[in-house]
């Protein structure tokens, strides 16, 4: 007789899914219908769902249904660009690592990012990393380009301890998204706050996980006071597939607040003239680095959008 189980899927490489249900972790495979529904996506199950399923007479652990997700982030899956592969679903909020020397992070890195969960609907805080070794007169000019269009920026160092309670605090109880470029400090900072964790590994024990490349799926940690910290794959290509060229601006909260000015309803904010955006821009009262991180993104990926 089938048992049936419910929880929260923790790790997802494709074909299986660890799910944490009533304490146990389990190891499950899709019921075959579930291939069936009409996802856009490449991947039917993801870190962070919620799921139901039933373990059958032979021990085996299927997931029969998942709940309505209240959000979800994507990335172009890496080898059909015009499909799409899902992160991460049911996100509270996500914490974004950025240095800006040793390494440098580019800025539309972090505008790539910030749109994607701007189009999500996901609460975004920017950590500064590294803070020990960061530049103030560079950390003045970073917060000068992102706090005054509504995010709220940390500077962050495991070295010192400057913001690791802020984070800490971030993290509690809540399903929290980190993400960054490689060597910004993540598992540094996770194992600062959680020193039972380290999510450089992800070491999968089961025979049948053996030989993958782990960095390439999200994982989801448990933290010892409460909550979870989901560690995402390589974020290039992050999120644009679902948003056209013709409301990205939508997503740039500083275009936002301008652009209702503009002469033309469907103004792109690159030639038309009496653009409040531009206006804005050589005025002064919009970032460059910002506006030129959104032309890049209305060329660079136009190609990958239906």
């Amino acid at each position: 007789m089938e048992q049936q189980f419910s929880g929260i899927v923790v790790r997802a490489t494709g074909s299986w899914y660890e799910v944490l249900a009533a304490g146990q972790r389990l190891e499950c495979r899709i019921r075959g219908r579930l291939r069936l529904k009409g996802v856009r996506s490449t991947n039917p199950v993801v870190v962070g769902d919620l799921v139901h399923g039933v373990t059958d007479e032979q021990g085996n652990h299927l997931i029969v249904d998942i709940e309505p997700r209240r959000n979800y982030v994507i990335r172009r899956a890496s080898n059909l660009s015009k499909e799409s592969h899902i992160i991460a679903a049911n996100i509270d909020h996500a914490l974004l690592l950025v240095t800006l020397r040793q390494p440098e992070t580019a800025l539309e890195f972090v505008d790539r990012f910030l749109v994607t969960c701007e189009a999500y609907k996901i609460p975004v805080t920017i950590l500064l990393s590294k803070a020990d070794l960061q530049a103030a007169e560079a950390i003045a000019a970073f917060r000068a380009i992102y706090e005054p269009i509504g995010y709220r920026v940390v500077t962050v160092s495991t070295e010192t301890g400057e913001g690791v309670d802020v984070v800490r605090e971030l993290l509690h109880g809540a399903t929290t998204l980190l993400s960054g470029n490689s060597g910004v400090g993540k598992s540094t900072l996770v194992r600062a706050i959680d020193p039972t964790l380290d999510i450089r590994t992800g070491d999968i024990s089961e025979s049948h996980h053996k030989g993958r490349h782990t960095t390439t799926f999200s994982t989801m940690y448990p933290l010892r006071d409460g909550g979870f910290v989901i560690d995402t794959p390589g974020i290039k290509g992050f999120g644009l597939l679902d948003i056209d060229n013709d409301e990205l601006w939508h997503y740039f909260p500083e275009m936002m607040h301008f652009g209702q000015a503009c002469r033309f309803y469907n103004c792109t904010h690159i030639h038309e003239p009496g653009c409040a955006v531009v206006a804005a821009i050589e005025a002064g009262e919009i970032a460059e680095q910002r506006y030129e991180s959104y032309l890049k993104m209305m060329d660079d990926d136009d190609k990958y959008r239906k």
